[in-house]
């Protein structure tokens, strides 16, 4: 039988190995032909003659789900069975089964095995149909423990940013309005042992990114985790919350680890806006401090903002950049607030009445015409315009400039690293303004000489 693993691309496309892909490839028995491709590196033609796999496979997230659903029906038209995953389909299922033959909502892990049994039962043709029930979910959250190793080789291309994802906990108890993570994974900690990550982080390369929301989300767990890391002498970036990050011991652990750079949501520089989105553990005045004591580790700053809270005022823009400039930010990224489906903002949106598209992400090259909802202080264009001026305003040339700390003991990789990530980011501002969202899309993060 042969099983064609599919990541459909988006104007959001990170190039970054996915990890569903080594996931599933750990859970494929050995007499099963496993091919993948990446749509964001090799676009597919849908309408061009192709054979038909016997599965087809496709993780969906919003942002790709009108892509995604594209791909599924030009491979139903050709005979193959399809199934569909992610956290998209998970939130709406009968959506997803409009245009798959199966859903696996939530956790693949021990699902996959059944799919791949039932489509089988159809190649053999004792069956004309792929499921029982349409859709594979388990009854609860399942134990992370005894997780098989992932299998790589599917995602070996120089295409891909130089790093291994690896992951070690799910599940988030943050209350935050605009997030769907514990759609996907609970609200609930779970975690990998130890000696299990142990174990993949000496299979995979010296740079490695873990896949966790939050790498620092039960201290207990992760100074376990960490403290056994220091003698592989990793080289490693990750997501953590702001939580954790104000003690020192816990970034020194991070440090001796090899942490070199943390993606941290900050959401936003006003108390209230971060407050009534729900992200209470965020607290604006100690923000520079939280940096300033990272940095004094030698671990950078990748900012991630949120424009269009109900707080956010015509300052906003200017506020949040004058702050990653002042306190010296490696790099900052700027969101449009979306309401994904299956969140609490999503529900509230609508209930408001304030959604201008109730299923924004079915239509290609939607981010066009985002914001999709109507803000509380800003009109839609206002919302836009101060968002493409924040990002003309980080990466202006004078900014770039202002935001390296000479005075800082920068580590060799921290100076080969800042100069072209922000160079890079500079010209993509530039084509934001002008040539819109898509132009991203045409250049990839692992051109960078990335120095981890």
């Amino acid at each position: 039988m042969h099983v064609h693993l599919i990541a459909p691309s988006n104007e959001d496309s990170t190039y970054i190995k996915p990890l569903w892909v080594a996931t599933l490839a750990a859970h494929t028995p050995d007499d099963v032909e496993l091919t993948f491709r990446d749509d964001g590196l090799e676009p597919l033609e849908l309408d061009a003659e192709a054979d038909a796999p016997d599965l087809v496979g496709i993780s969906v997230n919003s942002k790709t789900a009108a892509r995604a659903y594209a791909i599924a029906d030009a491979y139903r038209r050709r005979g193959s069975q399809v199934v569909l995953g992610g956290i998209h389909v998970t939130a709406l299922p009968e959506e997803g089964l409009g245009h798959a033959d199966a859903i696996v909502s939530g956790e693949a892990e021990w699902l996959w095995q059944k799919v791949l049994a039932d489509a089988k039962v159809r190649k053999l043709g004792r069956s004309t149909s792929l499921l029982s029930r349409g859709v594979y979910k388990h009854d609860g959250w399942p134990s992370l423990d005894g997780l098989p190793q992932p299998k790589r080789h599917l995602t070996r291309s120089v295409k891909y940013v130089p790093f291994d994802v690896v992951q070690t906990t799910r599940g988030c108890p943050y209350p935050c309005e605009f997030c769907s993570v514990s759609t996907y994974n609970g609200t609930t900690f779970r975690f990998r042992p130890v000696p299990e990550v142990i174990a993949e982080l000496e299979r995979v390369g010296p740079r490695v990114l873990f896949g966790d929301d939050n790498v620092m989300i039960h201290t207990r767990y992760s100074h376990e985790l960490f403290e056994a890391m220091v003698p592989l002498r990793k080289h490693w970036v990750a997501q953590a919350s702001l939580a954790t990050l104000g003690r020192v011991r816990n970034v020194e652990v991070m440090a001796r680890a090899g942490c070199k750079a943390l993606f941290i949501g900050f959401e936003s520089v006003d108390v209230e806006a971060v407050r009534h989105a729900g992200k209470r553990q965020n607290k604006p005045s100690q923000y520079a401090e939280t940096v300033r004591i990272l940095a004094d580790h030698g671990i950078a700053v990748w900012g991630s903002f949120v424009f269009g809270l109900d707080d956010d005022t015509a300052d906003a823009f200017d506020r949040t950049v004058d702050f990653c400039v002042e306190s010296k930010l490696t790099m900052a990224l700027f969101a449009l607030l979306t309401p994904y489906p299956g969140t609490r903002l999503y529900r509230r949106l609508r209930e408001e009445g304030r959604l201008t598209r109730d299923r924004w992400w079915l239509t290609p090259g939607h981010d066009q015409d985002a914001p999709f909802f109507e803000p509380k202080q800003l009109t839609r264009q206002e919302l836009r315009a101060g968002w493409v001026r924040a990002w003309r305003a980080m990466y202006a040339y004078p900014s770039i400039l202002r935001r390296y700390d000479f005075g800082l003991d920068h580590s060799w990789i921290q100076n080969v690293a800042y100069w072209p990530l922000n160079l890079l980011m500079h010209e993509l501002a530039e084509r934001k303004i002008g040539g819109g969202d898509r132009a991203f899309r045409k250049h990839r993060a692992m051109e960078l000489p990335f120095g981890f």
